[in-house]
């Protein structure tokens, strides 16, 4: 049986009810007290550093109103929330509207289609400029012609700086302003895009090719984030580098930050096959869940819907990362290494080997939609379990360490998919030895601190479903 796990973060900045309409469109409010009372049972339950929280601890208040008075001296569901997670959590999630994670569950989002990271300039770390990473089809950035490699460092006229990109870049509608980087400097050119958010569902397949190099056929995938709803469209392009009888494949996850475990594991067998029914991962879950609810994830033979997984039957992989790349993609390395090569070619990854339950405020053990208090729309996404590889390898903290070390030249980012560029082209010399030698990027010392997808509900998220 294969367990998923759904993620969710409430957060409602000041606010200290939330208001939901119930079935006869009488509106009615959850009190501060109640939503945080789901808080506390849901971290109680399932929350995976339950040990290291003495006040989660099942004796840790005598009775009811001694619970109720630890709560009420907290004055927001966020303020509690902050304080039940542990220092080392970096990724457990409150939302306070689970509407806008199921979509984005689904794979469905406000974009401009402009999918970018944002780094600090070499002379000046206050100041940030955008790189374009890619661009996504029928969107406003694909309509002003925007393009992997351009650079942008102001929106609606105001130089981008480290305190304000996330404001200026969160609305709906702006105008970047374009500029030049050429390893040292970046200079304005004076052109601008303007861009507009709206609804959009994006299709992680967002390459799938074969390379014909030397006569050798090497797939080339672009996979940028494990959503479920398109586990088909994975499905169906490694059906098409399976006929065009492809001998080693080049898996790009550089920008993908993760999603459901279950796309994960059927990420590894595509990639393989040769190991149907074995072990992938195992679960460590907290003490008082571990004999109930943990569980051998397995490579497997059939996707969600239920068709064919299409195999390469592959012993080497090569894996591209940056520090972008977070838990499901972490997953789909850390469980094949100890079954076939895997190269791993670029930056150390995120280190995020924990998994997330979706919880509703609904009754333990299932905090279930089916049953959802109707007062409000929070909802958590806490870490409930950690991953290890059938070697036993887990806590990657500090992430996990490229075999070739590269970093992106924002000078140069060179196009996706092109034997040139240089992330592709250093995978390429590995397969064909003396085949082409990638420059070497002239921007180490440069810190990217932020991307387009950051504010997602579901960024860097791993789950695993019932």
């Amino acid at each position: 049986m294969k367990k998923s796990i759904l993620l969710l973060l409430i957060f409602c900045a000041g606010l200290t009810t939330s208001c939901f309409e119930d079935t006869d469109d009488n509106p009615r409010s959850a009190s501060t007290l109640e939503i945080q009372d789901f808080i506390y049972r849901g971290l109680n339950f399932f929350y995976l550093y339950k040990a290291d929280k003495p006040e989660l601890a099942d004796d840790a208040f005598a009775n009811e109103q001694e619970l109720n008075d630890f709560l009420n001296n907290y004055d927001s569901p966020e303020s509690l929330f902050n304080f039940l997670t542990v220092p080392q959590d970096q990724f457990s999630i409150l939302v306070d509207d689970y509407i806008e994670l199921e979509n984005a569950l689904s794979g469905v989002s406000k974009s401009n289609g402009l999918e970018f990271g944002l780094v600090r300039y070499p002379n000046n770390p206050t100041n940030v400029f955008g790189y374009v990473r890619y661009v996504l089809p029928n969107t406003d950035a694909e309509t002003e012609g925007l393009q992997r490699g351009d650079i942008f460092n102001s929106v609606d006229g105001q130089q981008l700086t480290e305190e304000n990109f996330n404001a200026l870049l969160s609305q709906d509608s702006y105008t970047i302003g374009l500029a030049t980087f050429n390893g040292t400097t970046v200079n304005s050119t004076g052109e601008t895009a303007s861009l507009t958010k709206e609804q959009y569902t994006e299709n992680p397949v967002y390459i799938a090719k074969t390379l014909d190099v030397q006569g050798q056929k090497i797939g080339y995938i672009m996979y940028n984030a494990f959503t479920r709803d398109f586990d088909s469209d994975l499905n169906a392009a490694f059906a098409s580098l399976q006929e065009d009888g492809v001998t080693d494949l080049v898996l790009d996850l550089r920008y993908n930050g993760g999603g459901a475990v279950e796309t994960a594991v059927d990420l590894a067998s595509m990639i393989t096959g040769q190991f149907n029914g074995e072990l992938f991962y195992t679960e460590q879950w907290n003490p008082d869940r571990q004999e109930e609810y943990a569980e051998n994830g397995l490579f497997d033979a059939s996707i969600s819907d239920g068709s064919a997984i299409n195999s390469l039957q592959l012993t080497n992989v090569y894996i591209l990362t940056t520090e972008r790349t977070a838990s499901a993609s972490e997953l789909v390395i850390n469980g094949l290494n100890p079954y076939i090569n895997v190269v791993q070619i670029g930056q150390n990854t995120t280190g995020k080997f924990q998994a997330s339950f979706l919880l509703y405020d609904a009754p333990a053990p299932g905090f279930s939609r089916s049953q959802v208090n109707p007062d409000h729309t929070y909802a958590m996404l806490p870490l409930v379990f950690k991953t290890a590889n059938a070697s036993g390898n887990t806590d990657y903290v500090n992430g996990l360490v490229p075999d070739i070390a590269i970093d992106e030249d924002y000078a140069n980012l060179g196009m996706l998919g092109d034997v040139s560029e240089p992330f592709l082209a250093t995978a390429l010399n590995e397969i064909i030895p003396g085949f082409r030698h990638a420059p070497r990027p002239n921007n180490t010392d440069l810190e990217e601190i932020s991307e387009s997808k950051a504010n997602s509900p579901l960024y860097q998220i791993m789950l695993a479903e019932n």
